[in-house]
């Protein structure tokens, strides 16, 4: 059996590892380089932001992607010597006005939750502004660029085949069946084709006649080149984050922007994500600004991705739309579309996350 992937974010690579190890021959087609879109622009977090009011299929994909994330860390850093830093330094949640049904959340799903006084707060972190808020420990992080570099290195040496700088324009059907790809490096032969082309895969599947709603929203962060230890823990307030690095840099995030397949920065961004940072902890406006940039999130309407069987054409397959959770979403999300296209039972009930809804 042969699988080409479209794409080689984390969604890709992950799908292209389980399908791999499930016996396929795989082949990878990535328009950039591998890891350089959404999955190396993004925070890490190990957590949907806020996960109560996601719908409940984000948070099943999530849960079991969080009980697995540490084995795949230590996995690859073993077979690879790239260390992809997961960390479980926790969440602290500034002005949170769901506080019961945040609780009612955490008590359903087993998750531990705290609140604390400004306070206490302050004691977990003295050099953030002293406010009331949340505490959720059991929330990790992971480097996310080196976690993709980690996968791209280890699938390589796996007999992964890797085609980068190589745009897909379109998919070939015959007979209601999926034939070949249409690149731009020429014609590609494929029997099974898997979409995991983040902001670019709605594009890509409306060439076929179905919309699948899945579109760009830009996000800027900022890098801090800050000293170890200045903050221990991620810190999060309605629409930023900031997420500590072991060497000490701060990443600042992030903002939500529908400006199509533009990923320039915008100094009013940077002002914007300098003045949440400074703002929570003022101890940053010592350090300098190490680097700017923006990536393209691939939006589903709810938050809830795409995940399984094309309904009109044999062979075609799904993975795509994780929005803001890609990261970590992402090896739940292999390993269900691996269990649907090798006839194994799945992990997750995957009707919700199905084309047709």
């Amino acid at each position: 059996m042969h699988a080409v992937i479209v794409g080689a974010g984390i969604a890709g690579m992950l799908t292209a590892r389980e399908l791999n190890r499930s016996g396929f021959a795989v082949t990878v087609v990535e328009r950039n380089v591998a890891g350089r879109e959404a999955s190396w622009a993004g925070g890490g977090i190990l957590s949907p932001l806020y996960p109560w009011r996601y719908p409940e299929p984000v948070t099943a994909l999530a849960r079991w992607s969080q009980a697995h994330y540490l084995p795949l860390a230590e996995e690859l850093a073993a077979a690879t010597g790239i260390d992809s830093e997961w960390t479980q330094s926790g969440m602290l949640l500034l002005a949170e006005t769901d506080v019961e049904q945040a609780f009612a959340w955490a008590s359903r799903f087993a998750y531990r939750l705290e609140a604390l006084s400004a306070a206490q707060l302050h004691e977990r972190e003295p050099l953030l502004a002293a406010q009331p808020g949340l505490w959720m420990p059991d929330v990790a992080q992971i480097r996310n660029p080196r976690l993709v570099k980690a996968l791209r290195r280890q699938l390589a040496s796996g007999g992964v085949v890797f085609h980068e700088q190589c745009e897909v324009s379109g998919i070939d059907v015959s007979a209601g069946r999926v034939t070949a790809l249409r690149t731009s490096a020429g014609l590609l032969p494929a029997a099974q084709v898997v979409v995991t082309a983040g902001a670019w895969s709605g594009r890509l599947l409306e060439s076929l006649g179905r919309h699948v709603p899945i579109r760009p929203v830009k996000g800027q962060m900022l890098l801090i080149r800050a000293r170890p230890g200045l903050l221990s823990r991620i810190v999060l307030e309605p629409g930023h984050y900031l997420i500590p690095r072991r060497d000490g840099r701060v990443l600042v995030g992030s903002t939500m922007e529908d400006a199509g397949y533009d990923k320039q920065t915008t100094q009013a961004a940077r002002d914007e994500l300098l003045e949440t940072a400074f703002r929570l902890v003022p101890a940053l406006r010592d350090y300098p600004v190490e680097r700017h940039w923006a990536g393209l999130r691939p939006a589903s309407p709810d938050g809830v991705p795409y995940i399984g069987a094309h309904p009109e054409v044999a062979g075609l397959f799904v993975n795509s739309g994780q929005f803001r959770n890609g990261v970590v979403m992402a090896p739940a999300s292999a390993r269900l579309l691996a269990d649907l296209m090798s006839g194994r039972p799945p992990i997750l009930d995957p009707l919700p996350y199905g084309l047709i809804r």
